[in-house]
């Protein structure tokens, strides 16, 4: 395909002919449609290189791990039969916007949206700015569930639409949480963490995050007084000043698991999660991710130190 090329980082929703993907898409999505999975939509994303998204409709938590297993077998596996291979990894190419998997949160009541509020700030309730509060407090714990590949860090950089600033914010893709602009009605007010990425066991990550907006609600934790906005504005473009005010995700995932020692009773309320269970995952994780690949030579060690 040397005529219609997608430019750099110029992919977000491209159309035919640039958007040669179009059919395999629409392949996957019939397929998900037929097991039960309803799509809301389909297309190409920002990156040049057949960088893809799929997003499937609201459910609840554990009917979503399920289909978040499923939708990547469909995925990988039609994306073989038309002579492609699908990855879900974060950043499989230095340079390119990386791949995320965005978690939407809502919370429902005897069938009420206990986040909506239409005198709230963008239409959000006390209890969902709670919620907020406590996602964005245990952030940086949270990662070690939600980003607990070495390789999540390497898209969670500036630049490339991933999040670094623990913050939040209306229709601002640089805060951790998000809430989306056009979801303004009672049934639709939502916000959305943008960090996680596909490398996630979704039913820890999932039950964690969870976890952490009931102790926002629980301990009353506003975001506002915890420093963590509203930032309606690209959080890069602010004043150096002003940046400095924003804590920073952690940039790797040894840093995750340290913080998520210094910080995880919150998951054992109701014995969702147990301490075993915590120390297992941080020692398993330590071992088989951040140890396993710290002795392997890079190809940019090569480039920085070959003609030493």
């Amino acid at each position: 395909n040397q005529g219609y090329k997608v430019p750099f980082q110029g992919g977000y929703h491209a159309a035919l002919p640039h958007d040669i993907t179009n059919d395999l898409r629409s392949e996957m999505v019939l397929k998900l449609e037929d097991m039960g999975i309803p799509v809301k939509y389909h297309h190409h994303e920002v990156g040049a290189a057949g960088q893809l998204e799929i997003e499937v409709e609201l459910g609840k938590l554990a009917e979503m791990a399920d289909r978040t297993l499923m939708v990547k077998y469909i995925i990988k596996n039609t994306s073989m039969l038309y002579g492609k291979t699908a990855t879900f990894m974060p950043k499989p190419l230095y340079g390119e916007a990386g791949s995320g998997m965005h978690v939407h949160m809502m919370l429902r009541k005897n069938g009420e949206n206990v986040f909506y509020d239409e005198k709230g700030y963008s239409g959000l309730s006390q209890n969902a700015l709670y919620f907020i509060g406590g996602v964005l407090k245990h952030s940086p714990s949270l990662l070690a569930f939600t980003n607990p590949s070495t390789n999540s860090y390497k898209r969670l950089v500036p630049g490339f639409e991933a999040p670094v600033s623990i913050c939040f914010g209306t229709a601002n893709r640089t805060a951790v949480i998000r809430i989306p602009g056009y979801a303004s009605k009672p049934d639709e007010k939502r916000f959305e963490f943008r960090p996680s990425d596909g490398t996630m066991n979704p039913y820890i990550a999932f039950s964690a995050l969870l976890m952490a907006g009931l102790d926002g609600i629980v301990n009353r934790i506003n975001p506002t007084d915890e420093g963590f906005g509203p930032y309606d504005v690209n959080v890069f473009e602010l004043p150096e000043k002003e940046k400095a005010k924003i804590k920073a995700l952690p940039k790797s995932l040894e840093e995750a698991l340290i913080a998520l020692q210094n910080d995880y009773e919150y998951l054992l309320r109701g014995g969702v999660f147990d301490k075993g269970f915590i120390d297992n995952w941080v020692n398993y994780k330590y071992k088989n991710d951040v140890v396993k690949i710290l002795p392997i030579p890079s190809p940019i060690e090569y480039s920085m130190y070959f003609d030493a």
